[in-house]
């Protein structure tokens, strides 16, 4: 058991922050995707 300890805080610290990292950009792309979808729309409404 005492052999885990170190293992899981030196993995599980960098696996939770980089799911974490990686959840916020999905969001954000996930928005930029929906807005580049919706341009030409609103380009054809400029002109």
């Amino acid at each position: 058991m005492e052999h885990w300890v170190p293992v899981l805080t030196e993995v599980g610290f960098p696996i939770a922050v980089t799911f974490y990292l990686l959840h916020r950009i999905e969001t954000k792309l996930n928005l930029l995707i929906e807005t580049l979808h919706q341009l030409p729309d609103k380009l054809t409404i400029l002109k």
